[in-house]
Parts: structure tokens; C-alpha cells; sequence
């Protein structure tokens, strides 16, 4: 839980996280996670049905952050250059001018991104792992902060493109939003009557506050034990009878860095095992693979596994 007094340092992530909160009701943990995201310095893939509230949350993030944002909806005549940006030659200097591509933000929307083909969602590994943008010879980089909130829906399959596990290793989380119960849904029926919850949003942290939050989540600290802790799960994903691929190395190093940001969120320098096991299923699950499990079905049954895991592995005293 949150500290109920957190020092001022931490004092723009509350106010962003109960912003937020004001846009996406009922949602606390896909909330949580995004944030989560954002202040590791990762992305989110968020797999759900339309219009249960990917779109607010990505709105929601975007104007509390003193920063840009761009939505692209993915299509499947979608070019890289539809996102990375061209040369369009000018006839009357007689040169060619490079023009910026959508990719060039603070926080990028990519919705419905498995309905792009392959070629074109590799535009975005670079960006979304180096922070840097490779286009006609020359290597540009993205202005900090970078944040991709990535939208697929899991149930519709025809005219899609699923997501190589290349792909799905770059987000640091994925997780799905969910219909709001009925008391939040009644809600949302009155408050957002003829008016739109996001245009009271405005920013509420900037991005050299979120720059220096970042840079203590790097400086948290993690028991040696809850390092063998988050080991010793990653370690049994690789073994695990019903998986065909474990956890990589990569994804242990994300895992750490999400456990440490989730310290940061809640206002602490330190690492806990509820950090560590609240985190195992969206930081891990989608990175795995299930033994005879059609993809669609792949979250949830590398989620179930995970979960499995959890209970078998001791948790630290």
C-alpha cells in the first residue's frame, strides 16, 4: 500500500495516480501497472475488448505529463514510415527534407497494433528498446520520456498480425483493463454525462520531475533474498512441464526494474515480496510459452502457470 505520507519527492506521483483514477474508474491495478511502466522506463501492452477505457488511460497519462502525445491507429497498409517519418523532396530548394513521424512523442498510443503486418510493427522495437530511432542512414533520438501504451484486442483474430515474442519482450508489462463493477459503471453514467472526465486533466508532473523518479527507482534497494526470490521464479518458468519457453534474461532484468519502480509508486526506497509477487504475472506471462496453447489463449495460461509458481516458491522471511 502507499505510504499515507509520502515525502514531497513523491508527492507528483500521487497526484498523477489519483488523476488518473478520476479518468479510469475502478481500475486502481491496470493503473498501478501503467504507472509501474512508465516509471521504469518501459511499455505496456494492454489486451482487452474496445471501449473498456485503454484509450482514457492512455489520454489520462498523456495530459498529466508535461509532455506530447500521439495516437496511431494501426492499419494493415500501415509503412514504417507511417510511424518513423520520409524524405519529401522540396522542389524549390532542391533538396530533400527529412519530416518526423508520429514516433517522435512523449507518449505513443499504438492501437490495435497486431493489425499491422510484421514489418511495420518492427518499426517500434528500436525506439521501444534504445530509445532511439534508426531512418535513411541517420540515427535520431527520441526526446525523454518515451512511452509506448500498446492496444490489441485477444478475442478477434481475423485480418491480425500476432505480436513475435521479439516484440512482446520489449514491454515491460501487459495486463488487461476489464468492465467496471456496477457501482463504477453507474457512476461513470453520471459523472461523464454530456462532458468528457478528460478535459479536466491537466499536468501535474513534469517530465524533470518524472526524469528524477526515475532515476531513484535505480537506487532502490533489493535484499539479497528477494533477489533470489525473483530468481527463483524466473528460474522455475524454464523448467516448468507446461511451458516450451522460460523467462529470458531480459525479462528478469525488467522484472527487478518493475519491483523497484513499484517500490518508487509507493512512495518506498525499498523492495518488498508483495512488490516482487504482484508483478510476477504481468511482467512475466507474456513472455512465455504455453505447451499446445493457441496464442490467443497464451496470456491467461502463462498467467495460471505463473501463479502456480508462485505458490510452490517460498517467499522470503
Amino acid at each position: 500500500m502507499p505510504d499515507p505520507s509520502p515525502s514531497p519527492e513523491f508527492a507528483p506521483l500521487a497526484r498523477l495516480r489519483e488523476q488518473v483514477s478520476r479518468v479510469l474508474l475502478g481500475k486502481p491495478e491496470p493503473i498501478r501497472l501503467a504507472l509501474v511502466a512508465l516509471l521504469g522506463g518501459g511499455h505496456i501492452l494492454i489486451e482487452d475488448a474496445p471501449g473498456v477505457g485503454k484509450t482514457s488511460l492512455a489520454k489520462a497519462i498523456a495530459k498529466s505529463l508535461d509532455g506530447t502525445f500521439t495516437r496511431l491507429q494501426f492499419t494493415p497498409d500501415m509503412l514504417p514510415s507511417d510511424i518513423l517519418g520520409a524524405s519529401l523532396f522540396k522542389p524549390d530548394m532542391g533538396e530533400f527534407e527529412f519530416r518526423r513521424g508520429p514516433i517522435f512523442t512523449n507518449v505513443l498510443l499504438a492501437d490495435e497494433i497486431n493489425r499491422t503486418t510484421p514489418r511495420t510493427q518492427s518499426a517500434l522495437l528500436e525506439a521501444m528498446s534504445e530509445g532511439q530511432v534508426s531512418v535513411e542512414g541517420a540515427t535520431l533520438p527520441l526526446e525523454p520520456p518515451f512511452f509506448v501504451i500498446a492496444t490489441q484486442n485477444p478475442l478477434e483474430s481475423e485480418g491480425t498480425y500476432p505480436l513475435p515474442d521479439n516484440q512482446l519482450d520489449r514491454f515491460m508489462v501487459c495486463t488487461g483493463i476489464g468492465y467496471p463493477d456496477r457501482e463504477h459503471e453507474r457512476r461513470a453514467l453520471i459523472d461523464h454525462a454530456g462532458r468528457d472526465p478528460l478535459d479536466d486533466v491537466a499536468p501535474v508532473i513534469s517530465r524533470q520531475e518524472l526524469k528524477a523518479l526515475r532515476t531513484r527507482v535505480g537506487a532502490v534497494r533489493v535484499d539479497d533474498s528477494l533477489r533470489d526470490y525473483l530468481l527463483d521464479i524466473v528460474e522455475a518458468t524454464r523448467s516448468h512441464a507446461d511451458l516450451v519457453q522460460g523467462a529470458s534474461t531480459r525479462g528478469a532484468l525488467t522484472f527487478d526494474t518493475a519491483a523497484r519502480a513499484a517500490a518508487v509508486l509507493d512512495g518506498r526506497d525499498y523492495v518488498t515480496p508483495d512488490d516482487v509477487k504482484g508483478l510476477a504475472v504481468p511482467v512475466l506471462a507474456h513472455r512465455l510459452g504455453v505447451r499446445g496453447t493457441m496464442r490467443e489463449g497464451r496470456r491467461e495460461k502463462a498467467g495460471a502457470v505463473v501463479r502456480q509458481i508462485l505458490a510452490e516458491v517460498p517467499v522470503p522471511g
